[in-house]
C-alpha cells in the first residue's frame, strides 16, 4: 500500500502529450544555441529529468531535480559562467555555462551522476561548439566510459528504452522507490 501512496504521490501533476514535448525540445535547443553564441568560448550544460509516462512535474520530482542541481552548483561553482532553472510542464531544464572544458566538466557530472540515485534518473548533457559552430554533444563513451545502466535491469539504459523492455508503471515504481529513499535521507 505504501508503494502505491507514495507512487501516487511522485506521480500526481499536469500530463503532458507528444506535442508539449515536441515543442519544448525546440525551446531547449533554442536556448542551447543562444546560450553558446553568448559564450562561445564556454561548455554548456543542460540539464533534465528522464521520466517516463505523462507526468514530468510535482512537489517530489522537483525536490529531486533540486537534489542534484544543488549538487552541480557546489560542485562547479567556482566555474559557473552563468545559470538558470526553468520549469516548463515538461519537466525542469537546468542551464549551466561554465569555464572547464567540455571534456573536463562532462567527467565531474558523470562523478555527480555515480554518486547519488537520483543521478541516474538526470540527464546531465554536455556541449561544446566546434569550429563550424556546430554544438556537440560529449558523451559517457567519449570519457571511454561505458553506456549508462537501466536501473531496473542493468542492461544498457538505450536499449532498455529503444525496445520498451520495462513498462511505464514498473519504471515508475522503481523511481518513487528510488526518490524516496534518497529523500527521506537529505536534510531538511
Amino acid at each position: 500500500m505504501w508503494l502505491k501512496m507514495s507512487k501516487t504521490s511522485i506521480f500526481n501533476g499536469p500530463t503532458v502529450c507528444l506535442e508539449d514535448m515536441l515543442q519544448v525540445r525546440e525551446g531547449r535547443s533554442f536556448r542551447q544555441k543562444s546560450l553558446m553564441e553568448k559564450y562561445p568560448h564556454a561548455s554548456l550544460l543542460c540539464a533534465t529529468m528522464n521520466i517516463p509516462g505523462p507526468v514530468k512535474t510535482s512537489e517530489k520530482l522537483g525536490q529531486a531535480f533540486t537534489v542534484i542541481t544543488d549538487m552541480v552548483k557546489k560542485t562547479l561553482a567556482d566555474h559557473i559562467l552563468f545559470d538558470k532553472t526553468i520549469s516548463p510542464k515538461t519537466g525542469w531544464e537546468y542551464y549551466m555555462v561554465s569555464t572547464l572544458p567540455a571534456f573536463e566538466l562532462k567527467k565531474r557530472l558523470i562523478a555527480i551522476e555515480e554518486s547519488s540515485d537520483l543521478g541516474r534518473l538526470m540527464d546531465l548533457d554536455v556541449l561544446e561548439k566546434d569550429e563550424t559552430g556546430l554544438l556537440n554533444p560529449i558523451s559517457r563513451t567519449d570519457l571511454g566510459k561505458e553506456p549508462r545502466k537501466c536501473f531496473i535491469c542493468s542492461e544498457v539504459a538505450k536499449e532498455c528504452g529503444r525496445f520498451r523492455k520495462h513498462s511505464v508503471e514498473q519504471m515508475q515504481e522503481v523511481i518513487s522507490q528510488m526518490i524516496d529513499r534518497v529523500l527521506d535521507t537529505c536534510p531538511d
